[in-house]
């Protein structure tokens, strides 16, 4: 090939180059917002009764630490972060184990026991939603300190936004005895009510920059061994709260119309709906099918309310063996079903952003 072939190689060669690095689909972080299915240590470093940073949560974590995910090991945005090719974890912003050199690619904000609405997280003193977005505020102010203007810009428009929450606005709010929100809305006004706040909250991280959202609907929440326990004991049997369910399923039906209509309406944003009633739904009904033997009730303690404190190195009765259980405590999955559930949205969701 003679030189004044070869130039045209070459030029089209970093022309392609350039193009795939700012159109690219490489995902250079992963950021993080929602609950306790997503909170990877946040409520450690505030004063609230809803923790996990003690065995035997984290038994199956790196170097069976308990870090404060509710879970025997990993939780869905580890697995996420591992899939797109960064740290096979997404460590807790309030972590003093970590700084603005480890959140530079990727970054929790999460609090276990927070929702859309303000006053879920006031029921066990937990961080509002409000509060994580003022937290992600300043990680952008040291992000730019950090890696400079142009680069801080890039992270924040290109990376993943991991959005998870809703579930404890019903069951620990909603629903919950003496609740203020029953008495104020029906259950569909509710659910309308919590769709407003989550449109609001989706367009003010676009203000702030956030353009790749897989925002996550609600599971089948009348199947948690929690509320399959209240059935049982309101003389419903052990069965799934139907009740429940329907609300999920109506929720989720109205998030997928909102997601739509935003990804129409706000110009560069690209929302996937990653929908994990269906897939948990299969799970609770054939747990065979999955490799699982116990789907009714949990792997910590009796498997029927235990969760946090009532979850402890100090209860015989936690399971030898969590790969049988679909879930971990009474409301939260175990790593196994955490990393299927991370594998099905990754090939039928998430992949858009590969």
């Amino acid at each position: 090939m003679t030189a004044y072939n070869f130039m045209p190689c070459l030029i089209l060669f970093f022309v392609q180059l350039i193009t795939s690095c700012v159109v690219g689909g490489k995902v250079p972080a992963i950021i993080v917002f929602g609950d306790s299915t997503v909170d990877t240590g946040n409520n450690n470093q505030i004063l609230t009764v809803l923790r996990s940073n003690f065995p035997p949560y984290g038994r199956d974590y790196y170097d069976k630490k308990a870090t404060g995910r509710f879970c025997n090991g990993r939780i869905p945005p580890d697995f996420i972060s591992e899939a797109f090719g960064l740290r096979p974890f997404v460590p807790a912003y309030l972590d003093p184990m970590y700084n603005i050199t480890d959140f530079a690619v990727g970054v929790c904000f999460a609090s276990a026991g927070t929702g859309y609405d303000s006053a879920t997280s006031h029921v066990l003193n937990v961080m509002p939603l409000w509060k994580e977005i003022e937290n992600y505020k300043e990680y952008q102010k040291k992000l730019e300190a950090y890696v400079g203007i142009q680069k801080s810009k890039y992270i924040i428009q290109e990376a993943l936004y991991i959005v998870s929450m809703g579930t404890n606005d019903f069951l620990e709010n909603y629903f919950a005895m003496q609740s203020v929100r029953a008495f104020q809305y029906t259950t569909e006004q509710y659910r309308g009510f919590i769709i407003g706040h989550v449109e609001n909250f989706i367009k003010e991280i676009y203000q702030l920059g956030a353009r790749k959202i897989s925002l996550t609907g609600l599971p089948p929440m009348g199947c948690l061994p929690l509320e399959r326990a209240a059935n049982m004991l309101r003389g419903q049997g052990d069965t799934c709260s139907n009740n429940y369910n329907d609300c999920a399923l109506k929720f989720n039906e109205m998030l997928s119309a909102l997601i739509q209509k935003l990804n129409k309406e706000l110009p560069g944003i690209r929302i996937a709906f990653a929908n994990p009633y269906g897939i948990i739904l299969q799970m609770v009904q054939n747990p065979a099918s999955f490799g699982f033997e116990v789907a009714r009730i949990a792997c910590c303690g009796t498997g029927l309310f235990e969760m946090s404190y009532l979850c402890n190195k100090l209860n015989p009765l936690t399971c030898p063996d969590p790969n049988k259980y679909v879930f971990w405590d009474s409301f939260h999955l175990t790593q196994k079903t955490n990393q299927i559930i991370t594998n099905s949205l990754m090939k039928n969701v998430l992949h858009q952003f590969v």
